[in-house]
């Protein structure tokens, strides 16, 4: 997304520097504290809390875990993110402008999904609960499209030396946003009836519908906020154009959405489905990997047969990953992706069955909310502000490769918690250790990803970097429920530690290639090639 100074719709006087404490008056950290609580609201909605419900109303533990794929939207965002971006929609586009149009059709989307979700029982049968998942998957997508555009209103609306405090003020609304829908929707739910072993669906489907009305600030804030001018730069193309991209990517979906279930299908009749961890993973990452063959093949063959114009098909999705590889060579450029890959397997793969855990273990739903949803956020901001430090003092590198230790480590704490029992003073230790490692990994990985980012496709580069990092680690905590069947909860919390250990090995390896290039590049500059003697420096 190109930053020029066009397209900043506020003045230049209001962007002079004013006193430190003038900053927190500034109306676009209140719009973007607003957004980023609107941005918070979903996630744990088809996550840790879908799995609590889902628990209580009686779906097995593996079928449970499984829903955490309907998250997987965030991680392949990339591939419409440059439509958002370029597309106009009919009438709203016209009244609101290019990001608010996206951004409401993007809100009124994710409060029909949550509604939808609420007015669904899953314990009602099979087509309920396949109803359920169809809802899930389509708040994935709206969440993720609203994450984009937001993204994009960020970096229009104020030059950068403000995005650090839009920065700020958009992670503190996100933080409400999920304790919202994390401890918020758990109490509400106990507290109207609705508990392990007594399962009430109305308390589950009021406490959703209390959700789905909090999307309202979000909102609320897209029909008060500015819109950013276009910059000048962005070259506009004919609407007859944007209309074969659409249905090129359309295409490409179906193909993609058609092959998964389609082997899906043939799992099932062969008898595969119900394999064992190991091999059932195997086998889903081949049925993902064909999918996504298929929906590219069907796109390429599309735009070669004419249906929409090989440059604009090429601006949009081939340029920003070739400049990537063109600046870091094709070696490098892999060695990247892969630790962008797996760089937070270890805490996102625990993550999906966490809550079933404590549950499991004897916690009542307020105290997982209060020790999760609200202790444990809070915990997490100051493992930002550590991990910010950090990054500031010790470099990116030194400070990523501190953050995968903790963060594997960590998770060793729940295997002492899985022995002791409902023990509420462990609780809150492992709880604090998880997220303050998970704080700190988290902001050197930003700063990480942000090095890494070109200006020219600073958006599209980051929405492909963001998604890249959760896909394998959302997939394979699909099957936790699956792994803790297998293992127990003690052998499935060291596996996770284990997972961490190819992490440390790919930090290496770049720190061996690039020293401490990765702390000294700016974000705007992004990291290029290591230096020739970075080799040597570890």
């Amino acid at each position: 997304m190109p930053n020029a100074p066009a397209a900043h719709a506020s003045p230049a006087a209001d962007d002079a520097a004013p006193p430190w404490w003038r900053l927190w008056r500034d109306w676009r950290l209140v719009a973007m504290l607003a957004l980023g609580f609107a941005a918070g609201l979903p996630l744990l909605l088809i996550f840790s809390s879908l799995s609590l419900w889902l628990s209580e109303a009686g779906v097995e533990r593996r079928a449970v875990t499984m829903f955490s794929w309907a998250a997987l939207a965030y991680s392949f965002k990339f591939v419409w993110a440059p439509l958002v971006d370029r597309l106009p929609l009919p009438w709203l586009t016209r009244r609101l402008g290019r990001r608010r149009a996206w951004l409401l059709l993007a809100q009124l989307g994710v409060i029909g999904a949550i509604a939808g979700m609420a007015a669904t029982d899953p314990a009602a049968g099979p087509a309920a609960l396949v109803r359920m998942a169809l809802l899930a998957t389509l708040l994935g997508v709206m969440a993720a499209t609203q994450d984009i555009v937001i993204d994009a209103w960020r970096i229009e609306i104020a030059p950068p030396e403000r995005q650090g405090l839009l920065s700020a003020a958009y992670i503190a609304g996100y933080r409400l946003g999920m304790i919202v829908t994390g401890a918020g929707v758990l109490v509400l739910a106990a507290a109207w009836g609705s508990a392990k072993g007594a399962y009430a669906y109305p308390a589950w489907a009021a406490a959703y519908a209390v959700a789905a009305a909090a999307m309202l600030v979000g909102v609320a804030a897209t029909l008060w906020a500015p819109e950013p001018a276009v910059p000048a730069d962005v070259p506009p193309q004919p609407a007859a154009e944007h209309a074969r991209l659409l249905a090129v990517f359309a295409a490409a979906a179906l193909a993609l959405v058609a092959t998964f279930a389609g082997l899906g299908a043939v799992y099932e009749a062969l008898g595969w489905a119900d394999a064992t961890a190991l091999p059932a993973l195997l086998l889903e990452a081949l049925r993902l990997g064909v999918a996504l063959a298929a929906a590219f093949g069907v796109g390429a063959l599309l735009v070669r047969a004419g249906l929409a114009s090989r440059a604009a098909a090429r601006q949009t999705w081939v340029e920003p990953v070739q400049a990537f590889f063109a600046r870091h060579g094709a070696r490098d450029a892999l060695l990247l992706l892969a630790l962008i890959g797996v760089y937070r397997i270890a805490d996102i793969v625990l993550g999906v069955i966490a809550n079933v855990f404590y549950q499991d273990l004897g916690f009542a739903k307020p105290d997982i909310a209060a020790a999760v949803k609200t202790f444990g956020v809070v915990v997490s901001i100051v493992g930002g502000f550590v991990g910010g430090v950090l990054a500031t003092r010790w470099g990116v590198l030194r400070t990523l490769w501190w953050g995968a230790v903790l963060a594997a480590l960590t998770n060793l704490g729940f295997v002492a918690l899985a022995l002791a029992g409902p023990v509420r003073a462990g609780l809150y230790a492992v709880v604090a250790a998880d997220n303050l490692a998970a704080g700190v990994a988290s902001a050197a990985f930003v700063a990480f990803l942000s090095s890494l980012t070109q200006v020219r496709f600073t958006a599209v580069q980051y929405a492909i970097f963001s998604s890249l990092m959760t896909l394998l680690p959302k997939a394979l905590g699909g099957y936790a429920g699956a792994m803790v069947d297998a293992l127990g909860y003690p052998g499935f919390f060291v596996l996770t530690t284990l997972l961490g250990v190819p992490v440390l090995a790919l930090v290496a390896l770049v720190r061996r290639r690039w020293g401490t290039a990765v702390s000294d590049a700016s974000p705007k500059q992004g990291m290029g090639r290591p230096p020739e003697n970075a080799q040597n420096n570890t």
